[in-house]
């Protein structure tokens, strides 16, 4: 058996929603559209709404639904990305200490590759300060101010 569709082509059994009255594909039974009055039409139009922006929003949410879980699946493989990464520079850090480890003593290479690490740290720290306290205070500067000279604007127009 086909199922009728909605305005925006999905099948209503998709869905699981009912549809209000109205004639149906086919279908001879109900009374003529002429002997309707114009209440009872209004009745109808508006019922007929009301079940279409529930299959709207119904379908709407399948749909946050579907790509939130596209979304959730690419967070978790961004996460494994990550981490592979994470052991990654461990494995770089341990080839940097065996290769410094030819020249010095393993534990003096260890020293000097762990210092190097720090003050690559210590300077993006120092970096991520500064920006921080470039976005204090989270305030929207530029939509305050826009507001201020509208306010300003009214006040103007309210003296002449």
């Amino acid at each position: 058996m086909s199922q009728p569709t909605t305005g925006s082509g999905t099948r209503t059994d998709d869905l699981s929603v009912t549809h209000g009255p109205g004639p149906v594909a086919g279908s001879t039974a109900g009374p003529a559209r002429s002997d309707e009055t114009v209440g009872q039409l209004l009745g109808q139009l508006t019922e007929q709404v009301s079940h279409l922006v529930r299959d709207e929003v119904q379908l709407a949410k399948m749909d946050l639904a579907a790509k939130g879980k596209k979304a959730g699946v690419g967070i978790g493989m961004f996460s494994g990305a990550g981490l592979l990464a994470f052991f990654g520079v461990g494995a770089l850090v341990a080839a940097a200490i065996v290769a410094l480890s030819a020249a010095v003593p393993a534990w003096l290479a260890a020293v000097i590759v762990a210092v190097v690490l720090f003050a690559v740290a210590g300077v993006l720290a120092l970096m991520g300060k500064k920006e921080v306290q470039q976005a204090t205070p989270p305030v929207p500067q530029a939509a305050v101010d826009g507001l201020k000279q509208d306010v300003q604007t009214v006040k103007e127009g309210f003296h002449r």
